[in-house]
């Protein structure tokens, strides 16, 4: 029975493991090799065929024919060999099958173990060398296992790959037999098991996307120079045309945003905005703070820092909402950026202006640092804006938005 056990395992081995023709027999060869020399003390007298089509396998021991045995795993005696077969003379070779059985219950059930073991070590090893061949290339599977810190993914072929609640977008809320799009983010061993990680808020993920949907940037054509993001709120992506008849900011967004929708689809409503590249920084910075548009710019190349100018009520379109306008187009341009107000411009259009900061005694200091996060740093910055677009931008209630503006237009009735 457990004869028939190993040849079951063995043509198990052979039709569904994906393991290369020479390496099973290698193995194969190894471990019955190994069992036969802690029976017998020496294997170097065995042939061991293998039949891998089959899925089965012989095995003989060749022994010379003496007239005095000295080494019975080497040597038989002439009249031993004559009660077998008698056309045998001294200093022949006689092969001899070594049937499963004489190996034991407890021999075979090692050489079984064995066998299942350095299959899957290698199967391991064959994973690991796949994946990390892959790293960076966008994968599709199906989520198993849902955790608090991660889901187990199952690719194709049934393997396990993890995707961490870190490289997932905030919004993303998967299901058991959920599809999942991600990018292999990183392949490593721990305790010799592979550990394939993938990921959804990585730069090269959108960079993926983009080379899927946009012909033109898989061809060549159009070269993504830079990507920065926010994951899930919003991102950056800085394109060049090789060729000039080209438009490469619209080709990225397609006819009607078509071939963009599916990408910010994927993302959770990210907002994605496509800017042409130019290695002139301050033409990259008004770029990247569009819709915001620049007064003036003093750049510090020592500091790494950018002093930008912009009308009061520019202010709050260059930041965007919670600074991500603004973080992410210095991310972009590699500096600092640090927004002022025009203050030439600010005489002119706010004569009698008041700042925030001056109404903290009737205005909680929590709700001032809310709307001066938005760009809101005056009375009438403050007035200029829609409730409901504030409530959106600072996150405040709506009450709260409307006792203000009430305490600021008082300030300018008197």
């Amino acid at each position: 029975m457990e004869g028939l056990n190993l040849i079951s395992t063995f043509a198990e081995f052979k039709e569904l493991k994906n393991i290369d023709r020479p390496t099973m027999m290698s193995v194969l060869e190894d471990i019955f090799r190994t069992q036969l020399a802690r029976m017998y003390g020496d294997a170097d007298n065995f042939d061991i065929i293998i039949n891998i089509d089959k899925g089965d396998f012989e095995i003989w021991r060749n022994r010379s024919v003496v007239e005095t045995v000295e080494d019975p795993n080497k040597q038989i005696s002439l009249e031993e060999v004559k009660k077998i077969d008698d056309s045998y003379e001294i200093g022949e070779e006689f092969p001899e099958e070594v049937k499963l059985a004489s190996f034991g219950r407890r021999g075979i059930l090692n050489l079984r173990q064995n066998l299942s073991s350095r299959i899957m070590d290698i199967e391991k090893a064959n994973l690991f060398n796949k994946y990390r061949e892959k790293i960076g290339e966008i994968l599709v599977g199906e989520v198993y296992q849902t955790w608090k810190k991660e889901i187990l993914v199952m690719d194709e072929d049934g393997n396990e790959l993890v995707l961490p609640k870190t490289e997932q977008i905030p919004a993303d809320r998967f299901r058991k037999a959920d599809t999942v799009k991600a990018v292999i983010s990183n392949v490593e061993m721990r305790n010799n098991t592979p550990i394939i990680t993938l990921s959804r808020t990585s730069t090269v993920f959108l960079e993926r996307l983009f080379e899927q949907e946009v012909p033109e940037i898989f061809d060549g054509l159009i070269t993504i120079k830079k990507v920065v993001r926010m994951p899930g709120e919003r991102a950056k992506v800085a394109v060049e045309s090789y060729d000039e008849r080209i438009d490469p900011v619209g080709a990225c967004v397609g006819v009607k945003g078509s071939r963009i929708h599916g990408i910010v689809r994927e993302l959770r409503n990210e907002n994605i905005d496509i800017i042409n590249w130019t290695s002139n920084t301050q033409l990259l910075i008004q770029r990247a703070l569009s819709p915001a548009k620049i007064s003036s710019m003093k750049i510090n190349e020592d500091s790494k820092v950018i002093d930008v100018y912009l009308k009061p009520s520019e202010v709050s379109l260059a930041i965007g909402k919670g600074g991500s306008n603004i973080k992410l187009a210095g991310m972009l341009a590699g500096y600092d950026i640090e927004v002022y107000r025009d203050v030439e411009e600010a005489e002119i259009e706010e004569d009698e202006d008041v700042l925030l900061q001056d109404f903290s005694d009737e205005i909680e200091p929590w709700v001032i640092e809310a709307l001066q996060a938005i760009g809101c740093d005056t009375a009438k910055s403050v007035l200029a804006l829609p409730v409901d677009e504030i409530v959106q931008r600072a996150d405040l209630e709506e009450e709260t938005v409307v006792e203000v503006q009430k305490i600021l237009k008082s300030e300018f009735e008197e």
